[in-house]
């Protein structure tokens, strides 16, 4: 997700989508292990985003 769209969600919705996000890296995780993921990068991508949510809401 691009921080433009971030810094217009409000607190609440960005500690949603902070869940969504963590959630979702112990899945890849997961699926990682037993060989399932074909993108590999997402996990990355997954974690970068959820430095940038937690980016905003420390400034917040």
């Amino acid at each position: 997700m691009k921080v433009t769209e971030l810094r217009q969600k409000s607190s609440k919705g960005l500690q949603e989508l902070l869940q969504e996000k963590r959630q979702r890296v112990d899945e890849l995780r997961f699926l990682l292990r037993q060989k399932k993921v074909k993108n590999v990068k997402e996990v990355a991508g997954v974690k970068k985003d959820i430095a940038r949510i937690l980016t905003l809401l420390k400034s917040l």
